[in-house]
């Protein structure tokens, strides 16, 4: 007799609704997403970084990020293979935060200390502009809107069906609900982070990989993606207000970006984003199950690099 599938329904097109679609999918579960139309663009994970960063998540997370995120850059490697770069991260810092840098080594490992000469053969665009820096050579980075539309095009491949919002959860054995900042009415636990970005052209130089530098106030990155295109980011508010990003962080994005290369100074923006990313007291997501439902949420800043995990627990519960 063959094995009736179980069937889920997944609530949510975000990173971590698709990689527990996923999973779930390649388990052998019958896998239904609900979802607006248009997703997985505007979901809190589509302006992510895309980071594959462990250790240097390490400076101002838990240890057990670091130890989940080594385990699920394995999983992006394996499960998209044609969008993860392994070129490492770059931390750098001007002068006058040097005492900022040499706090960021003590606070991570899985790097090592580089001079100017090999901050310029990592980068040549950087050369002569930082006399240190930090050099994680086995971290990763990834485009994360390619990647969830790639997890959305697998999934369509592998016979799951997108429906819209407000479906009718009836007939399903289990409901995985991941929308988000959306339960936040329902989920009393969590709270929002506001986080802005954006996103700029620069044809006058290239990054081979993800470039950090150190902020006595907030984390600033500069990502490079595809023909010229670079996400800067990213902020951590504590606010779940979404209105359009404030000139205070404007400021400070464009004066990163100028510390890290003048000719971000004649750059053009290409776009501005505002999400507000879910996050519990300990800045860690959870999976919670009520009855039939299953909630996983709170995924802060490590969407990426912790959904892998989560996924893997959902799947655990539903497929026993």
């Amino acid at each position: 007799m063959q094995k009736v599938k179980k069937k889920i329904l997944v609530k949510g097109c975000g990173v971590a609704g698709l990689t527990s679609a996923y999973m779930l999918a390649k388990a052998g579960a019958e896998i239904t997403i609900s979802a607006p139309a248009d997703s997985p663009r505007g979901a809190a994970s589509w302006y992510a970084g895309g980071m594959l960063a462990p250790y240097c998540e390490r400076e101002s997370a838990e240890a057990r990020v670091e130890t989940l995120g080594l385990q699920t850059m394995k999983w992006w490697s394996e499960t998209l293979p044609d969008l993860v770069t392994h070129k490492g991260t770059l931390v750098v810092a001007p002068p006058r935060d040097s005492a900022e840098l040499e706090r960021f080594s003590r606070r991570t490992g899985g790097h090592r200390k580089i001079g100017a000469d090999e901050i310029a053969k990592l980068e040549p665009d950087l050369a002569g502009r930082f006399s240190r820096g930090l050099f994680y050579e086995t971290e990763a980075h990834i485009d994360p809107r390619k990647a969830l539309l790639a997890l959305k095009q697998k999934l369509k491949d592998m016979g799951a069906t997108f429906v819209d919002i407000d479906a009718d959860e009836a007939g399903f054995d289990f409901i995985v609900d991941a929308t988000g900042f959306a339960r936040i009415d329902q989920d009393h636990d969590m709270r929002g982070v506001r986080g802005e970005m954006l996103l700029v052209h620069n044809g006058d130089i290239s990054f081979s990989r993800p470039i950090r530098l150190v902020h006595p106030r907030i984390p600033l990155y500069i990502v490079p993606r595809d023909n010229g295109i670079f996400m800067i980011g990213a902020t951590m508010i504590e606010s779940d207000d979404n209105r359009p990003i404030t000139a205070h962080s404007m400021m400070d994005f464009l004066n990163a970006a100028y510390t890290i290369h003048p000719s971000f100074g004649e750059a053009e923006i290409v776009e501005i984003g505002v999400g507000v990313r879910p996050a519990y007291k300990d800045n860690f997501p959870r999976v919670k199950q009520e009855d039939n439902h299953i909630y996983v949420n709170g995924m802060h800043r490590h969407g990426y690099l912790i959904s892998p995990e989560m996924a893997r627990q959902v799947t655990e519960i539903v497929m026993g």
